[in-house]
């Protein structure tokens, strides 16, 4: 095995000039002569625009253009794509979908619907000139009842006059019959927020737009190149081709980067008008208002068991924020990853029905899991909910209703056939790690201290990779190097190493002679991006598929060069040697003999998904009279298949995990429910994980092979995130339940856990 092997720890290829500053940013492609770009946004959270004067602003010095929605529409340029389609999950009839998908203008011309919503654009040569002009901008608003409550949105005021009820969608899943529940021993239902997150990126988000000879080009940071290209083709009213988008380095998306904003339309357009190249960065307080958001639904679930404990159904109603425009993958989340309510559990039916509506609030979006945490918190939460109402153990509950090794494949009633991991022995071996045998002598030690202690767990699995393509284009040149063109987009995941190893592996070369090109729709023919935890599962499999692509033609020319038949030819470990011979000669030193670069591609559309999945248990200790928690142990025990490296994969769950704890603890974007002012509009407000929130975490891979996929690879993206919401929560339960708190919701700040318990004392 070599250094580079699948398998082994090799340091991120990336991270020496990441660390010593040579990264590329959308910041560090600022060049001398830009123009810059600043945004008017609206400081109200619904109000009609009455007049808008921009004279003072044109006149102002060094500006080159201001901009509003009249001069948008003037110009006829389009919407920002609202909405993708909707699945359609097996034994469910068709649903009824939209039903309203109004237009978003990346400027608006007559209504403003959400605090941030961008009013107008000004461009000057520097970007003090473009900031004191916006300032000299009047608009006069007509302030309108604003909603930002998800609970009530289909009482409130509207936000669209053709979206009764603020209705945007319903979608259902899945078949419960009553008759069911009637006859059930126990009905468990219980009612769980999921807080509406900031995601905070590292890098706020930015943009630059040019126009010459024709064609726009656009410079931002994005997981989803194409996609973004194709979307901007409506907006801008002109046809893909005439589009290009570059990437370079970006600094954290976890979704929120994947679809277009008004920005990117915006500078571009100005970039036609202007003749100028155009510069916007974002900063954090913009972020704070205009980034699309997350998570933000409430869901009622219902659990039918038997007098054993065994479940026989759930049954869940959701309604979903969408903010106050459908972003383009605005429904995704709290519809297209129901199915991971099924759980690593045997439940023979479950519906789910999901109605979206409007708010005066930025619009939600995909954020790491999409739709998966959302369920699996509902589902873990609501089984030791189960588990205290009938009085069964939550240990004995789950293992009693386990999907077991014997049970696979396993139909699951959403859809989905399980094919591999080993649930029961995941369960015992997370519990030893976590040394939860000796946890109640920890509770008592805890008790006399003052302290209240408690122990959670969440078990999950995830449906990974089973719903597009990828290709890959490689290239070997004269030199041995080989070039490798993917149509995904690293954010920080370390794709440069990820692929690079599997060249390594499969062509025999050294790392250094392997080069990994991405982000660039005019030199990448096509590609869906990055997302859902499947570039490696499905990008990887196309690219070790266009490396046996690029042997299977490389084979003749060795068998040329060694004087032989090609049926002798056989490759490994870098070299082609005759069959029954040591004589031999390298990929690379075949590649000498050259006269053009040898191409091979490869693809990958997967016939199923994979199913990474896992156990996660927290433990908290809890001040009683301040509320204040803290996490002291975190135990993660995960299955992600055949693992490509080791290092990689430790950075994706610590990301993940502590993505969780934070929405758990401490995060909740925040709105005056009069005014629908944002009260969490800068990070003095709105509460990140840091690094002193965290005990050590014990991340422990306890692998079974994907059956499904060539590389045995499942995906891993996503599980931190989707497995410690609940497992920290129920910690947090287990910690109260005793004083008689019945629920808390996220996140469980110490005042929410303080209030809780003084509420259970008042009782």
């Amino acid at each position: 095995m070599t250094q580079n092997a699948i398998g082994q720890p090799v340091r991120r290829r990336e991270d020496p000039r990441l660390l010593t500053g040579q990264g590329r940013f959308t910041a560090d492609l600022a060049e001398t002569g830009q123009a810059h770009a600043v945004m008017l946004r609206s400081p109200h959270a619904h109000a009609t625009i009455t007049a808008i004067d921009t004279e003072a602003a044109k006149a102002a010095p060094g500006v080159l253009a201001v901009l509003t929605g009249a001069d948008y529409e003037a110009d006829k340029l389009g919407s920002i794509p609202p909405g993708s389609p909707f699945i359609t999950l097996p034994g469910t009839p068709p649903n009824p979908g939209f039903l309203a998908r109004p237009p978003h203008p990346a400027l608006p011309t007559t209504r403003v619907r959400f605090v941030g919503d961008t009013v107008a654009m000004v461009v000057a040569e520097t970007l003090a000139q473009a900031r004191d002009a916006a300032e000299l901008i009047t608009v006069d608003y007509d302030p309108l009842p604003a909603i930002t409550d998800t609970a009530t949105a289909q009482q409130g005021a509207p936000v669209w006059e053709d979206a009764p009820d603020n209705i945007c969608f319903r979608w259902s899943a899945g078949h419960t019959d009553q008759e069911v529940f009637d006859k059930a021993v126990h009905v468990v239902k219980t009612t769980l927020v999921n807080n509406r997150i900031y995601v905070g990126a590292l890098e706020n988000r930015g943009a630059i737009g040019s126009y010459e000879n024709g064609r726009y080009t656009l410079q931002t940071g994005t997981q989803m190149p194409h996609y973004i290209r194709d979307s901007l083709h409506e907006a801008l009213a002109t046809p893909k081709e005439n589009i290009r988008v570059r990437v370079a380095d970006v600094g954290g998306s976890f979704g929120i980067k994947n679809s277009v904003y008004p920005e990117q339309v915006l500078v571009l357009w100005a970039a036609k008008r202007t003749g100028r190249e155009v510069l916007w960065l974002g900063e954090r307080s913009d972020g704070l208002l205009s980034d699309y958001q997350a998570r933000d639904n409430i869901s009622t679930a219902e659990l039918a068991l038997d007098n054993e404990g065994n479940f026989l159904a759930l049954r869940v109603t959701t309604i979903s924020a969408v903010g106050a425009y459908l972003a383009p993958k605005g429904q995704l989340s709290p519809t297209v990853n129901v199915q991971a309510l099924c759980g690593v559990y045997r439940t023979p039916q479950i519906s789910v029905s999901v109605t979206g509506v409007f708010t005066n609030t930025a619009p939600t979006e995909v954020y790491r899991g999409a739709g998966r945490p959302e369920a699996i918190h509902l589902l873990e939460r609501l089984i030791d909910e189960a588990a205290r109402a009938t009085g069964i153990p939550r240990l004995d509950l789950r293992r009693r209703n386990l999907v077991r090794p014997e049970h696979l494949p396993y139909p699951t009633p959403l859809g989905l056939i399980y094919d591999s991991g080993d649930f029961p022995a995941m369960l015992d071996a997370a519990l030893a790690r976590a040394d939860a045998a000796n946890f109640e002598t920890r509770r008592q030690i805890a008790k006399q201290q003052g302290k209240l202690r408690g122990l959670g767990l969440a078990h999950y699995c995830e449906r990974i990779a089973g719903a597009w393509s990828e290709h890959a284009w490689l290239e070997l040149d004269s030199t041995g190097r080989v070039t490798a063109l993917l149509g995904t987009m690293s954010n920080g995941q370390g794709h440069e190493t990820a692929y690079a190893q599997l060249l390594s592996e499969h062509l025999g070369l050294a790392l250094d002679d392997i080069v990994i090109v991405q982000g660039d729709t005019d030199r990448i023919p096509s590609g869906h991006g990055t997302g859902g935890s499947a570039s490696i599962p499905i990008a990887g499999a196309a690219l070790v598929d266009g490396a046996a692509d690029l042997i299977r033609k490389a084979t003749p020319l060795a068998a040329d060069a060694l004087e032989a038949a090609e049926a002798d030819i056989t490759f490994t470990a870098g070299t082609f040697r005759i069959v029954g011979t040591d004589r031999g000669i390298t990929l690379q030193a075949l590649a000498t003999r050259l006269e053009n670069p040898l191409a091979g591609t490869g693809f990958w559309l997967p016939e199923t998904p994979t199913f990474p999945n896992g156990c996660h248990i927290a433990e908290v200790e809890i001040d009683p009279e301040t509320g204040e928690t803290r996490l002291t142990a975190y135990t993660m025990l995960h299955d992600f298949g055949r693992v490509l490296n080791p290092n990689l994969l430790e950075g994706q769950l610590q990301g993940g995990v502590t993505q969780g704890i934070g929405q758990a603890l401490h995060e909740r974007v925040v709105h005056d429910p009069e005014s629908g002012q944002l009260l969490t509009g800068s990070l003095m407000d709105y509460q990140l994980p840091r690094a002193a929130d965290l005990p050590a975490l014990q991340l422990i891979t306890l692998p079974t092979a994907a059956p499904s996929h060539p590389l045995g690879i499942k995906g891993c993206g996503e599980a931190g995130a989707a497995g410690a919401p609940p497992a920290v929560m129920n910690a947090i339960m287990d910690a109260l339940a005793p004083l008689g708190v019945a629920a808390i919701q996220m996140p469980a700040t110490s005042e929410r856990v303080w209030q809780a318990i003084q509420h259970a004392k008042a009782l």
